[in-house]
């Protein structure tokens, strides 16, 4: 952190004075490259709603570990996230059933049960906020710390198994025959996406937590020309909401989170535009 204060100090712009400033920059620029990385993953393998349904689960797991009295109830939601994640990919693999359909149960499994855990005895909701809204401006150098060791591992994940999933994803009996383990890879990726949402969701928020881990893909998509383009492009506007979201936030006093999310949702609209016109 000493070496990433220094170079704040030397980037001469106000909002840097501010040592949360600098953390939440940080944050953000470690952030956003899982999300662009793990965006493209989700969007080519049909899972959109499957990232939100795992944020409902670790809002159970932050549940939980309040009511447990847990100083950091966040490790007992990456916990149950991947808890959730594992049992998400055994019933998929041993059920004939739709995967929108399996995501439907446990997503709405894990809504009623967070709730019900939060309210039980009576219990007061409006602490839980924080966890709905985000507050970015409040990551701790240990968070960030986190962030690195996953962002790290989602790179090493991603350059061992990017052409992998992209191919079961596209056709697992194909992948299957190719000697690929469909169902390793897609219990590795949810495991994945299970920590990366649990670590983001008091940054970002639960309600706009999805929106960051599709919006960069699906822009990328509508200009993308190919599979290297469509990473690198998911990854650039992921960087670059992040980056304005944040700064529209230290001027307008608004949430971070939702800034990255509208910024997203306008370059999505911008990309479907220029691909109408090139079309």
């Amino acid at each position: 952190m000493s070496i990433w204060y220094w170079v704040c100090d030397r980037i001469p712009l106000e909002m840097l004075r501010w040592g949360f400033m600098r953390n939440a920059l940080l944050a953000i620029l470690l952030m956003a490259p899982l999300f662009g990385i793990l965006s493209t993953m989700i969007v080519t393998g049909r899972m959109s709603f499957f990232s939100d349904a795992l944020g409902h689960s670790a809002f159970t797991g932050i549940a939980i570990g309040c009511i447990c009295g847990i100083a950091a109830p966040t490790w007992v939601a990456v916990v149950f996230s991947l808890v959730f994640a594992l049992l998400f990919s055994f019933v998929r693999s041993r059920s004939n059933q739709a995967a929108d359909t399996l995501i439907g149960v446990f997503s709405s499994t894990a809504v009623a049960l967070g709730i019900f855990i939060a309210t039980l005895g009576g219990g007061s909701f409006t602490k839980y906020n924080k966890y709905l809204v985000g507050d970015i401006l409040s990551v701790t150098p240990a968070e960030i710390g986190m962030l690195a060791l996953v962002l790290v591992f989602v790179l090493v994940f991603w350059v061992i198994y990017s052409n992998r999933l992209t191919l079961t994803a596209i056709h697992p009996q194909l992948a299957s025959s190719r000697g690929i383990p469909v169902g390793l890879s897609q219990t590795v990726f949810t495991a994945a996406i299970a920590v990366v949402v649990t670590l983001s969701i008091s940054s970002v928020g639960l309600l706009i937590l999805n929106s960051l881990l599709v919006l960069p893909a699906a822009s990328a998509r509508n200009v993308a020309k190919n599979l290297k383009q469509y990473h690198l492009l998911a990854v650039l506007f992921a960087l670059f909401a992040g980056v304005a979201g944040l700064v529209i936030s230290y001027f307008w006093g608004a949430s971070a989170g939702a800034a990255i999310s509208l910024i997203l949702a306008l370059i999505f609209a911008m990309t479907f535009l220029m691909r109408k016109v090139r079309g």
